[in-house]
């Protein structure tokens, strides 16, 4: 193929190749010339052109398919485009001829059909260039279409739709012909003829007048006859072309139309009176319509009913959203009169007035709900609500009519209630999509909009009550707070007018369908509504036999409301159980005998009522079953079966009955059938064993003996078939934007679709997927569907001899049955059956015998040949599972081999289309059959098939067929591909495109073909490009077919291709395409772009964006609106967009996701670019509020910047890229706000760092920083927060508080000080204060809660005046707390106060832990202060400003908090209890729940007791537990409880606690919800929570009381050092481990005191006893045993070794010896390890303490083993010489623990002597271990050395051989070439020469004095080159003076007379100080100094050596007077100036 990519056709290798690679071959070469030919000069495609002519036109007579033909009339077009034009009349010349040929053989075909698309694209890209010749071009083509086959007549009209594009107004002379040849093509009997000429008219209507003026009625006629008996497509593209004309005819100005036709204006309501003929007449003249009409058999047909509908959509499009607001009351007034009474034939039959009514909501939702902008939608529900006002005030007139007689019949009532039901649809469905918008709405009271809805439900007709009703519902779903509200409305009202029929079922469906929006609304109703609701419903049935002309009624309405009510879920209906099962239980007969007698009494109209009430029963208990599960107990089940044997007892009796009482009884069995069938459908099997016989032989009979001669397949099988399979079907089955409409053309016209008042049940149901409004079917189709699924249940469950005799008499039923008959049973019969092979399927039951088997496949075969496709595929499906249940492979091949059979003999479409899918079918339940002979034979049959091409048909499902086979044959197939994708790519180019059908089921098996070579695909090998490149072809060729399902098809085969192998697939070509499609009129072109940019997005996101962009910048034709906007928004706005108009769900998400994928990898880099598309979209909303306090300059100015580079027509368009976006895609742009800030957050600090930002921004101006952005971000929040939508608020305030908690550290860099957000408080406080209304819903505020609980925290503002405006929102809340239970709001459920509550509290505790943790920072700044100076006061004062002041306020309600606190956590202790102590909880509920919400109040709890717990524990810490409320326990007060009263009743509890009581109660409070946590806190637990915990625990144990608790209680301590080793085990955080560890360090602590308090006590009750008597203290006692699990030295030691092995794995020496631990290797801890290891080596050096001196004899080698070990693996040399972290914590734990008093106390002092001895030899050897790893850091190990030295009793390191080694490693280190080691050397040797023991001392001092004094006279020579250095030499001379200084007198004078002669050699003359070092000068300054100190010590030694050394006296004295002559200099300075000297001062004073 890569010989294909050259400029001319390679004729040499094109004439080797075969037949098909022949057209392959040219194929590729056309497609690389199309690209080739825009990017080659000029220049060459001259010098080529003649030979490119001649060749392109010679392949016109090789007969090209048509994609050929299509690229190379595109080529030819452009190479005169560029190239030169003269030969180009020769080509059209030639085209003509080709034309005109009388050659009329199929196989020259092609070549005219090339001829024509030839002329049409050289018109299209040359247009008038070509002057006059397309007069007789046109011509020709008209000519050659009068006897053109089909495809003849497509080419032409697309042809000649190219020509009118080309020439433009050029073309006028031949418009008319062109239109009369259009006319006859417009109803042409092949459907894509008919889309082509629709197309060809759509270019035409642009430049002929005549269309839209003097024709426009003949044209409007011609469109109604072209939807007779049309497709899907032809409906698209006619009513397009309809729309379009009339919007033409509507805007078009006078001028155009030329003079002589003095043509008038066409107005709106002419315009609307055409189109509204044609939905109510149809499409005949209005002679014939008239005529008929007379008659009255007139009925308009569907198909042209349904185009209309369209075209009105289209015609409103087009005009657009402005004109639609402007002219929405003619238009809704028009569109409602469509089904109003002044046209009764449209609405005569129920079934015609349900499709009507079906096609007015299509086109008020696809109008109002997806052009309008939310302020236009509330506009246009005032509109709407005027119109039922209306309407509601006739309805009232005829009502009050006195004459009975004529009230019923009057015609004014009965034609409302269509247009009633419409309008009210519309409404719920607006008011639904506005969400809480809409509360603006319902809140004026001029329109009304509840008062109208509820007062229509009086309306007389049963289907407007009910539309009210749902109505209803939809504000409530849309506006939670007014569910209450019209809830207790709709109650009140039914129990005043309980006489009226109206009004009790009217408002009985009311409160069914509020009680359905409940679970939609996720705050709740109050629980006592249950209640309310459940007695109204006993009373209507109660009193239902009172009154026979309501008795129906109450009846209905009363089991309608239990049904509703049981939605509502366990919690509520648990209340309520017993009495609805009383009622379950009497509304049967208790016996068959009773049964009998019922049926001798009562006359129709009471039977009518019986059956409703049973039926309405039945009903009941399966709302209960599917909603209540958690309650079906076998105790519940039992009680529920005694009726279940009298309701099947009936189901048999029922056609006696029906029989005896007549007609009227029809509608009530029926559905009494149909729901006793959903009720046993749903319950267990088991429960009914006994009726199964009985139930069986009905649902025989329902089944085979249809009441109705109703085909049901259209919604009986498609859940049966296989989605994939649906495609076959066409695009009806199919989900497309229309299917609302479309779904009627599926059913026979004699069925209704599904409407409401079918049955009232579906009002409290979910709506099915993809319904606005639920739409159950008719009674007698429900019940078929209901008896299909119920055999499906029961079949599975029934004997074998059932089952044989059940499949007999149904295959007996289709035998005896004829005709259409024969066919509808045979449906029913397959689809229960189907269904039963499901059910056994999935319990892997199993079929049954031979005789079984043999039934069942004749059943199933014979439905495979029924003429009905759709059942075809059914039974395709139905054969396969029935060899998946089977599951015998003998019985397999059997079925195979009867298709295979069948399809070598049969020649008819039916068989072959239904056994071909049969094959396909039997691989996908059995994933390929496994045998190579079978798959061969399949493919080779299904090869044939595809290649039939006289039934396209065959073709499809052969093709389908085969793609199964492809798909799940697995690695077999491998060698089929090849063949298999020849044959695919054959087909391709040769079937002509108007079989779309076949062009999809290719599609399939490209896909499928791709997906079977996977990976391979990558390969380079010859073969597998090959196939790669066939692949690519083949998907251009489907990207070229007109058909929107195979375009979708290329995307998803170019999508499987990028992802196996990304290189070969053009990106920009595929992105590109996909632009184009991004708008498509197709949902599923639509679906298949976005889900290929999702998965492009994850791996290139940057590269599409830009391709996207590029791509439009490119191509000027071709592209469509939204592409304007990709060019100024980018892709991701345009995805944004399509976002907002959107309507399918499922392409939102995937919308959602694709722009997750694109923020994550692009925000960062984009960071403006992404800003601005959120607040474009936000901003969108703004004009919708009263926006306040936010600058809105910046906003202005950008928009005149917009206006100025305006490229489009309509101006004010361009100043939002977002109309009026709905409220969905605003908080999903607030959702992407926060998004873009935890993006920058993991991307670079210089986002939170505005000075870094700024400087980096300075040097590259590219560069882009969030925290520049703060302004818009505040500002997006605020928006958002301050919006009518609650989602919005929600959203708004997380953002706000995400931009709180992540800039409210960063500092204005222009005023110090202050920090960047503070400038904004105005916006934040603004944000806030709505959502403290009082009208605001719960969760609102609760959120406000948390965000005003950071701002306050985050210590912004440190003006309390400034904080006060926040803080006193807080405070308005917690008065609404205090009010309690009794004050609740009644709107919702309990548990959102609660929810409420605790966010108050929470808020409030977060404040207050602040607040005490700055004051204790302060006053540790202000410790730190007083140490620095005493004049720092004045600055020290601000500061404590402001944290004691927000202390300050938060101390005003702390008495009150504090209580409120303890109280939640009383509840919360009590919710935390295991299920087992339930019966103990308080009955009335707790403190802030209530007993009945108890479930939905703990996820509240859980949200937020931490910081509660925190709290209350820093405020009793804070008071001391000192402090008892005075009030507390003696009042005995009630609310609120504070866990005094815990679990007490009044009359056990004592008057008065004691204080120790009641600290003790909250003491065990806060350690037992602590201890219960983290024992086991759930894998979810939140990180912060734990923290919390931890800081609560930290804080309690802060202050001696509880100390003294948990100390005294030695199993307490225990058990909470458990539970924290548990919690350092489970959780790998470092700062949950270090605050356990510091919890862990207080327990100990605790410890020590009290055992300090033992022995203190001791001694002083014993004081004059002897010492000897003195019982032991501390753990160990006096043998030493310490005992796991009691011991707390124990658990302590084993939590300590958990922390330090978990960072040191060397320590353990176990792992040691192992591999995985090298000897020698030194591991570098991280920050957080080295700070975890310091924490656990305090806490040992601690342990010895809390034990007995046995015990701490114990205990003591573990603690030296880990302190040495440690200080082993830690000391390593570092860079700096800085000492690590580690390193100094073991040093000072060895310090801690050698101090210990133990080691002196008598009982233990030798055992500690022993093993301290042991303990230095350890750290000796390490050093000697060590010898050959240089990084060893000997200065600690020296260290180490001389705290031992230091800290020990003499005995323990005066031992001879110890003290040798330990000078040793002194001497050694002295000698370092490192002058820092020497300088720590010098630093350690004088304290150990001052070691107050001289026998540990002097050793020392005789080794190694004289060779520090030898180093120093060195030094003489060599002056220090550094700092370093003269440290060292400075440190040798300090330790010297100090000999000096602890010498002997006599040795004194013989030291000062060494020391001073090497003090004095320091010295400099003065010209030498002038040139020397800084380090000399230092030195000689420091050594002067010594000497001024020394010399009047020791006079008489000084004055001596002065006088024998001339030459010392002499540098002496020039070197003292030098200084003083410097100090003069100085001095005279300072006098120059003041004003400095006392600062100077103040610095002095602090050394």
């Amino acid at each position: 193929m890569e010989l294909a990519h050259s400029l001319l056709l390679n004729e040499e290798v094109y004439n080797q190749l075969g037949g098909f690679q022949k057209a392959e071959f040219i194929f590729e070469w056309l497609q690389y010339l199309e690209k080739l030919l825009p990017v080659t000069s000029r220049a060459d495609i001259r010098e080529n052109q003649k030979k490119l002519v001649e060749q392109l036109t010679s392949l016109l007579n090789n007969s090209p398919g048509p994609p050929t033909r299509r690229l190379l009339a595109k080529n030819l077009a452009v190479i005169y485009s560029t190239g030169d034009t003269f030969s180009v009349y020769q080509t059209i010349d030639k085209c003509n001829e080709l034309i005109r040929s009388k050659d009329d053989s199929p196989s020259y075909l092609p070549t005219k059909l090339a001829a024509v698309v030839c002329l049409g694209y050289l018109y299209k890209k040359l247009g008038r260039i070509l002057g006059n010749s397309f007069t007789d071009t046109v011509g020709n083509v008209l000519k050659a279409m009068k006897n053109a086959e089909s495809q003849g007549r497509y080419e032409i009209m697309l042809s000649l739709q190219n020509i009118l594009n080309g020439l433009g107004a050029a073309a006028i002379p031949c418009h008319r012909d062109v239109y009369k040849a259009a006319r006859s093509c417009l109803t042409d009997r092949s459907m894509a003829v008919r889309c082509a000429a629709a197309k060809c008219l759509l270019e035409l209507q642009d430049e002929a007048v005549f269309m839209w003026t003097t024709d426009l009625d003949s044209v409007v006629t011609l469109c109604f006859k072209s939807f007779e008996g049309s497709n899907y497509d032809v409906r698209l593209a006619v009513s397009k072309l309809l729309g379009t004309v009339l919007a033409r005819a509507l805007t078009s100005k006078q001028t155009r139309v030329s003079t002589k036709h003095n043509f008038r204006r066409i107005s709106l309501e002419e315009v609307m009176e055409l189109l509204g003929t044609g939905f109510l007449r149809g499409s005949c003249g209005f002679l014939r319509a008239s005529g008929d009409m007379l008659k009255g058999t007139s009925s308009v047909s569907r198909d042209v009913r349904v185009g209309i509908t369209q075209a009105y959509v289209v015609f409103v499009s087009t005009l657009g959203a402005k004109w639609l607001e402007r002219n929405f009351s003619a238009f809704l007034s028009h569109i409602l009169d469509l089904v109003s009474q002044s046209h009764p034939k449209a609405v005569q039959s129920p079934v015609d007035a349900i499709g009507c009514r079906r096609c007015v909501s299509f086109i008020l939702r696809a109008t109002v709900g997806g052009l309008l902008g939310e302020k236009a939608q509330i506009a246009a529900a005032k509109e709407i609500c005027q119109a039922i006002w209306k309407l509601k005030k006739v309805v009232d007139a005829a009502m009050s009519d006195s004459n009975l007689e004529t009230r019923l019949n009057t015609t004014d009532v009965t034609g409302s209630q269509h247009v009633l039901v419409c309008a009210l649809q519309e409404l719920g469905s607006l008011i639904q999509g506005l969400g809480t918008t809409a509360a603006p709405l319902l809140q004026d009271s001029s329109t009304g909009v509840l008062e109208a809805v509820i007062s229509i439900i009086l309306h007389p007709s049963i289907s407007v009550r009910i539309t009210a009703a749902w109505s209803l519902r939809c504000i409530a779903v849309a506006l939670p707070s007014y569910v209450s509200l019209l809830l207790d409305r709709c109650i009140e009202r039914l129990s005043t007018l309980k006489s009226s029929p109206e009004a009790v079922t009217g408002y009985s469906f009311a409160v069914a369908a509020l009680l359905g929006a409940v679970k939609h609304c996720p705050l709740g109703i109050p629980h006592g509504k249950g209640k309310v609701i459940m007695t109204v419903a006993e009373e209507l049935l109660c009193s239902a036999s009172q009154n026979g002309r309501i008795s129906l009624q109450r009846t209905q309405a009363g089991w309608l409301l239990i049904a509703a009510l049981m939605t509502l879920g366990p919690a509520v209906v648990q209340h309520h159980l017993p009495r609805m099962l009383l009622l379950w239980k009497c509304i049967f007969p208790s016996s068959p005998k009773d049964l009998e007698t019922e049926k001798t009494r009562g006359d129709s109209f009471t039977w009518q009522v019986t059956l409703e009430g049973r039926a309405g029963a039945l009903c009941a208990i399966k709302s209960f079953v599917s909603h209540c599960g958690g309650l079906l107990t076998d105790e519940v089940v039992q009680r529920l079966l005694p009726p279940l044997p009298s309701a099947v007892d009936l189901l048999t009796q029922l056609s006696s009955i029906y029989k005896s009482y007549g007609n009227a009884l029809k509608t009530p069995s029926t559905i009494y059938r149909h729901k006793l069938y959903e009720l046993l459908a749903v319950l267990p099997p088991k429960t009914y064993e006994g009726s199964f016989c009985a139930v069986l032989k009905e649902l025989v009979t329902d089944l085979t003996v249809p009441d109705s001669q109703i085909d049901a397949s259209t919604f009986l099988l498609p859940p049966l078939c296989h989605e994939n399979d649906l495609i076959l079907l066409g695009p009806l089955l199919q989900e497309t934007d229309h299917r609302f409409i479309e779904e009627q053309l599926l059913l026979g016209s004699s069925i209704a679709s599904g409407s409401l008042e079918y049955d009232p049940h579906a009002i409290y149901e979910k709506a099915g997927k993809g319904d606005s409004v639920p739409k159950p079917l008719p009674p007698a189709l429900s019940v078929i569907s209901a008896a299909t699924r119920l055999f499906g249940v029961m079949f599975s469950h029934i004997a074998e001899s059932h089952r044989l005799q059940a499949l007999e008499q149904l295959l007996n039923s289709i035998k005896q049955t004829k005709g259409s008959r024969q066919q509808i049973v045979q449906l029913h019969v397959v689809s229960a059956f189907s269904t039963s092979l499901k059910h056994l399927a999935n319990c892997k039951g199993s079929l049954g015998s031979e005789e079984v088997r043999r039934s069942a496949l004749a059943l199933v075969m014979g439905a495979l040949e029924s003429n009905n496709p759709l059942l075809r595929c059914a039974a395709a499906e139905c054969l396969a599972r029935l060899a998946q249940v089977v599951s015998d492979s003998a019985f397999t091949a059997g079925l195979a081999q009867v298709s295979f059979d069948k399809l070598k003999s049969a020649r008819d479409v039916v068989s072959r289309t239904g056994h071909s899918l049969a094959l396909g079918c039997l691989y996908r339940y059995l994933g390929g059959i496994g045998s190579t002979q079978h798959l061969n034979a399949c493919v080779g049959i299904l090869y044939t098939l595809s290649q039939d091409s006289t039934s396209p048909d065959v073709q499809a499902w052969a093709l389908h067929s085969l793609s199964l086979i492809v798909d799940l044959a697995g690695p077999l197939y491998h060698v089929h591909v090849e063949p298999t994708l020849s044959l695919v790519l054959m087909l391709l180019l040769t079937v002509p495109p108007a079989y779309a059908e076949v062009h999809q089921s290719l599609g399939r098996c490209l896909n499928t073909l791709i997906t079977t070579l996977g990976p391979e695909l990558q390969g380079s090998s010859t073969t597998v490009s090959a196939l790669r490149t066939s692949c690519l072809l083949g998907c251009a060729v489907m990207q070229d077919n007109p058909d929107c399902l195979v375009q979708a098809q290329a995307i998803s085969c170019l999508q499987q291709l990028h992802m196996f192998a990304p290189r070969h697939v053009n990106l920009s070509n595929l992105v590109s395409c996909l632009c184009m499609n991004l708008c498509s009129s197709y949902l599923l072109l639509r679906r298949a772009v976005v889900s290929c940019l999702h998965q492009l997005v994850q791996r290139e996101a940057a590269e599409v964006s830009e391709y996207a962009v590029a791509s439009v910048k490119e191509s000027r034709e071709d592209f469509t609106p939204a592409d304007v906007n990709i060019r100024e928004i980018g892709l991701e706005g345009a995805l944004l967009g399509l976002l907002d108009k959107e309507l399918d769900q499922r392409l939102c998400q995937d919308i959602k996701e694709t722009l997750t994928h694109m923020l994550t990898s692009m925000a960062v880099e984009k960071l403006s670019f992404w800003l601005k598309l959120c607040k474009d979209v936000l901003a969108a909303s703004a004009d919708f509020n009263t926006v306040a306090s936010v600058d809105t300059t910046q906003e202005e100015e950008t928009a005149k910047v917009d206006d100025a580079s305006v490229l489009t027509s309509d101006s004010d368009d361009r100043f939002h890229p977002f109309r009026n976006p709905r409220w969905s895609t605003r908080v999903f742009a607030a959702e992407c706000v926060c998004k873009i800030i935890s993006q920058c957050e993991n991307a670079c600090s210089a986002h939170f760092d505005i000075t870094l930002a700024q400087e980096r921004k300075q040097r590259d101006s590219r560069d882009d920083f969030l925290v520049l952005h703060l302004a818009d971000l505040v500002r997006m929040a605020f928006m958002a927060a301050t919006d009518h939508s609650d989602q919005l608020r929600l959203s708004g305030l997380q953002t706000l508080q995400i931009v709180v908690r992540k800039f409210a550290a960063i500092p204005e860099p222009e005023f110090p000080g202050h920090v960047i957000l503070e400038q904004y408080q105005a916006n934040v406080g603004a944000a806030l204060r709505p959502a403290f209304a009082p009208e605001t819903p719960p969760d609102v505020t609760a959120k406000a809660c948390q965000v005003c609980s950071a701002w306050i925290a985050s210590g912004v503002v440190s003006d309390l005046n400034d904080l006060r405006r926040v803080h006193q929102l807080l405070v308005s809340s917690l008065v609404k707390v205090q009010a309690g239970k009794e004050a609740q709001n009644q709107q919702y459920n309990e548990s959102t106060s609660t929810m409420e509550i605790l966010a108050v509290l929470k808020a409030w505790a977060e404040v207050y832990i602040v607040a005490v943790q700055k004051q204790k920072n302060q006053t540790d700044a202000h410790n730190h202060c007083l140490k620095i100076a005493n004049s720092a006061e004045e600055s020290y004062r601000d500061v404590t400003f402001s944290a004691s002041g927000l202390l300050d306020l938060v101390q005003a309600d702390l008495g009150t908090l504090s209580k409120l606190w303890l109280a939640a956590l009383q509840d919360f202790a009590l919710l935390t209890l295991p299920s087992e102590y339930a019966s103990q909880l308080p009955a009335e509920g707790g403190t802030f729940y209530t007993a009945e919400t108890i479930e939905n109040a703990r996820p509240h709890y859980y949200n937020s007791w931490a910081l509660i717990l925190y709290a209350t524990a820093l405020w009793l810490t804070s008071t001391g537990f000192v402090v008892v409320d005075p009030d507390e326990g003696v009042t005995n007060l009630s609310r609120p409880v504070t866990p005094t009263t815990m679990c007490q009743d009044s009359s056990t509890r004592p008057l008065v606690k004691s204080p120790e009581d009641v600290n003790t109660d909250r003491f065990h409070l806060i350690l037992g919800i602590s201890v219960e946590f983290l024992c086991s806190p759930r894998s979810d637990a939140a990180m912060e929570n734990i923290i919390a915990c931890l800081h609560a625990l930290q804080t309690l144990f802060d202050v001696p009381w509880p100390r003294s608790k948990i100390g005294g209680d030695q199993e307490l301590g225990v058990e909470l050092l458990n539970v924290l080793h548990r919690l350092i085990l489970t959780r790998e955080s470092p700062d949950i481990q270090l605050a356990a560890l510091e919890v862990v360090r207080l327990i100990l602590f605790a410890a020590q005191e009290h055992v300090k308090e033992k022995r203190r006590s001791a001694e002083v009750d014993d004081g004059a006893a002897e010492k000897e008597t003195l019982p032991e203290f501390g753990e160990g006692k006096d043998t030493g045993g310490l005992v796991p699990g009691k011991s707390l030295v124990f658990a302590t030691l084993e939590l300590c070794v958990c922390i330090l092995v978990r960072q040191l794995p060397q320590l353990n020496p176990k792992l040691t010896c192992s591999p995985a631990v090298q000897p020698g290797k030194h591991l570098l801890l991280s920050e957080d390890g080295s700070r975890l290891v310091a924490a656990a080596l305090v806490i040992l050096s601690d342990v010895p303490a809390i034990c007995s001196p046995e015990g701490s004899v114990s205990v003591l080698p573990t603690i030296l083993y880990l302190i040495i070990g440690v200080l082993k693996e830690t000391a390593v040399k570092s860079r700096d010489g800085q000492l690590p972290l580690v390193v100094a914590a073991s040093l000072q734990a060895l310090k801690g623990l050698l101090s210990s008093p133990m080691s002196r106390a008598e009982k233990s002092r030798t055992a500690w002597t022993d093993l301290l001895r042991s303990a230095l030899v350890s750290v000796l050897d390490c050093w000697d271990q060590d010898k050959e790893l240089q990084e060893l850091d000997e200065v600690s190990l020296l260290t180490a050395i001389t705290v031992f030295v230091m800290s020990t009793s003499p005995e323990v390191t005066t031992v001879e051989c110890l003290q040798k080694r330990c000078i040793e490693k002194f001497k050694i280190t002295l000698d370092s070439k490192d002058p820092l080691v020497q300088y720590k050397c010098y630093q350690l040797l004088h304290s150990v020469f001052q070691h107050p023991n001289k026998t540990v001392s002097y050793p020392y001092i005789h080794s190694l004095a004289p060779s520090i004094v030898g180093k120093l006279q060195e030094t003489e020579k060599a002056k220090p080159e550094n700092a370093a250095e003269l440290q060292v030499i400075q440190e040798g001379i300090k330790v010297v003076t100090a000999l000096t200084a602890t010498a002997e007198e006599e040795h004194r004078a013989h030291l000062v007379a060494c020391f001073l002669p090497i003090l004095i050699s320091f010295l400099l003359d003065e010209n030498a100080l002038v040139s020397a070092t800084n380090s000399a000068k230092s030195l000689h300054e420091f050594a002067l100094q010594n000497l001024m100190q020394i010399g009047p010590q020791y006079s008489s030694v000084f004055k001596k050596l002065m006088a024998s050394s001339p030459t010392m006296k002499a540098r002496l004295e020039s070197a003292v007077k030098g200084n003083q002559e410097s100090i003069k200099v100085k001095t005279a300075k300072h006098a120059k100036n003041p004003g400095k000297s006392s600062s100077i001062q103040l610095k002095t004073n602090f050394l």
